[in-house]
Order: structure tokens, then C-alpha cells, then sequence
């Protein structure tokens, strides 16, 4: 070693690439894929949120860590983006068409918001959050039998919780105001999901895991739940009458579903205390709002 020069510090490894590759359906090319190493303390579980996601306490040796940016793979050509299994699923021809020939608007919306992303790289959390808004553009031209309403409100929510993540590292980029756009945008989809699901026009219900975390599915229970976290913390103001109607509205849908009140053993801990919890604050919000209007 040569005098006054310090042995660089190999930094400790968080991901691998896979020896399998991922081939892309839209420009048939192959990619290799990027997963998370689990062990020897990268993820130290903290709390859940009332949004059920799980938070990660950083360690010593790896320090922070987001596993949610290692759920999502983006082809390095064509910049089309899906949930890992979808790579192999996803085969409709007039979607796979459609994809194709919106790579150059993928591109582009995604660059106005997260101008420095690479696809060719060990992700960071900034290159995470650009793959899940690609998601995003590419689920919004898949057929509805591979239930993309459902997964654009999943994304939405993992991207608004990631661009939270993004401010605090970067807290004068505006991440925050990003993070809420994303959040209206999983209103949407959440409530519109269950729109389909009624109308029969996307079983949205029959998604193999509706998260909206990578760490425990809280499936359709989690989905209505989550309807009326979402209208209750993000949902307009502006017109107070149809906020009621709504907040009524999720309150009933929550306290049919989970029975509160009542013994509930085949639901999830965490999702009936939340969801409690939940009920009493939109009850509190909307007796409320009957002493202001009488």
C-alpha cells in the first residue's frame, strides 16, 4: 500500500443480481434482476404505520435500508416497468402493444420528475422511486384482466411513502409536495378499484397480494380499510356535505367488515386495532360536523 493512501472501505452489499435474467415482454431483450440480500441485520423491523406500512429501523452496518424499492423490475431499454412476477405473466397482445408505443411518453414523465434515474445501476431509493412511477405509466395500458387499477393504487401509496422517504434525505427538493400528489392519486385508484370489483369489470378482490406492503398481505380487508384511511387523511375538504357522505360511507363499509364490537379472530391484529381506531376518528369527524351545520 502506498504511503498516506487509505484501503478504500468496501461498502457492505444490500442487493445481488440474480445469475437468473428477467426477460422484457415489450422489447423482448433480457435484463439482469436486482434483489435484496435479507439477512445478517439488513432489515430490523420497526413499527407498522396506520397506513400498514412497515418501517426499518437502520443498523449499524448497512444503515438504511428500503426493501419496497426491490419489488418493482424496469427494463433498461424500453423502460417498462412491472411487479417481478408480472414479466412472465402479462401477454395480451393489445397491451403488450400498447406499452410499446408509449415508451417515449414513459420516458419523458418519468425524467420531469426524477431527472437523474438509471436503470443500469444497484438501485438507490431516488432510482426506486423513478421505477415505480414507470410501473405506473406501464400498468395504465394493461388489460383489465390482470387487474391494474388495484396495482396503480399499490403503487401510488409505495410511491408517496417513498418520496416521504426522499424529503427527509433531500428535504429542499420538494419531495413532500410529490409525496401528496401520490397520495390523491391512491385515493383514486383504491376507491376505484373497489368501483370494479362491483361492477365486475376488474376482480379486484382476486389479486394474489394486495399488500399494500412487501412484509404481510392484508388483502381485501386491507383494501376497504385502507379506502377510508386514505379519504379520511388525504380526501378534498372543499365541499364539507360530500366529505360527510363519504367518511359515512367508509364508516359503515369498516364496521360491517371488521364487526367492531364484536370478537374477530379471523382478522389480522395489527388491522382490526387500526381499523378501530380508524372508526372511532371518522365517527369523531363526522358528529362533529353535524354541531357546525346545525
Amino acid at each position: 500500500m502506498v504511503a498516506g493512501v487509505k484501503k478504500a472501505t468496501k461498502k457492505p452489499a444490500i442487493s445481488y443480481w440474480s445469475k437468473k435474467t428477467c426477460m422484457c415482454p415489450i422489447c423482448h431483450k433480457p435484463f439482469p434482476r436486482e434483489e435484496m440480500l435479507s439477512g445478517n441485520g439488513r432489515m430490523i423491523a420497526g413499527n407498522l404505520t396506520e397506513e400498514l406500512h412497515r418501517l426499518y429501523e437502520p443498523s449499524a452496518k448497512f444503515g438504511q435500508v428500503y426493501p419496497i424499492i426491490y419489488a418493482v423490475g424496469a427494463c433498461p431499454i424500453c423502460h417498462a416497468a412491472f411487479f417481478w412476477n408480472d414479466f412472465d405473466v402479462i401477454d395480451d397482445k393489445s397491451s403488450l402493444h400498447a406499452i410499446d408505443d408509449d415508451e417515449q411518453r414513459r420516458k419523458e414523465l418519468v425524467s420531469n420528475i426524477f431527472p437523474h434515474y438509471r436503470l443500469d445501476r444497484e438501485r438507490t431509493l431516488y432510482d426506486g422511486a423513478a421505477m415505480y412511477l414507470l410501473a405506473l405509466c406501464t400498468y395504465d395500458k394493461v388489460d383489465a384482466s390482470y387487474i391494474p387499477t388495484l396495482k396503480r393504487g399499490i403503487i401510488c401509496l409505495r410511491l408517496a411513502w417513498i418520496c416521504q422517504d426522499l424529503d427527509k434525505e433531500w428535504p429542499d427538493h420538494n419531495f413532500s409536495v410529490v409525496s401528496d400528489i401520490f397520495y390523491k392519486k391512491a385515493i383514486f385508484f383504491y376507491q376505484q378499484a373497489v368501483v370494479c370489483e362491483t361492477e365486475r369489470t376488474e376482480s379486484s378482490s382476486s389479486l394474489a397480494n394486495s399488500g399494500p406492503d412487501i412484509d404481510k398481505n392484508y388483502g381485501w380487508d386491507g383494501v376497504i380499510y385502507l379506502c377510508g384511511l386514505l379519504e379520511y387523511k388525504y380526501g378534498q375538504h372543499k365541499d364539507p356535505a360530500a366529505r360527510v357522505r363519504k367518511l359515512e360511507e367508509y364508516k359503515t363499509a369498516i364496521a360491517r367488515l371488521f364487526g367492531l364490537g364484536k370478537s374477530s379472530k379471523n382478522k389480522p391484529g395489527p388491522l382490526l386495532e387500526h381499523s378501530r381506531n380508524l372508526y372511532d376518528m371518522l365517527n369523531k369527524e363526522i358528529e362533529e360536523s353535524k354541531t357546525i351545520t346545525v
